[in-house]
């Protein structure tokens, strides 16, 4: 299976590149600009992103064998006593 690379919409990408830039001045006292901002976005998504994206999978993953097994109990729950 193929990694689908991480894209934005311009409004994300715009809203992000906000972040960053106040970051690094609050932060840092730098001013950047908005190109060297989406430059930063870029390189996270690409060399940092897999790593939030594999961590947000496995926590999804968490999350359905915990449901599963709730689902187990409830089953379990309906089943009828059979007469001996």
């Amino acid at each position: 299976m193929t990694v689908k690379e991480i894209e934005f919409t311009k409004d994300q990408k715009e809203r992000m590149a906000a972040k960053i830039k106040s970051y690094f001045m609050d932060e840092l006292q730098q001013d950047i600009g908005g190109f060297e901002a989406e430059f930063l976005i870029d390189f996270f998504a690409k060399e940092l992103g897999p790593f939030f994206y594999n961590r947000g999978i496995y926590d999804a993953q968490q999350v359905f064998l915990e449901k599963a097994e709730e689902v187990g109990y409830v089953i379990q729950e309906l089943e009828q006593p059979e007469g001996y």
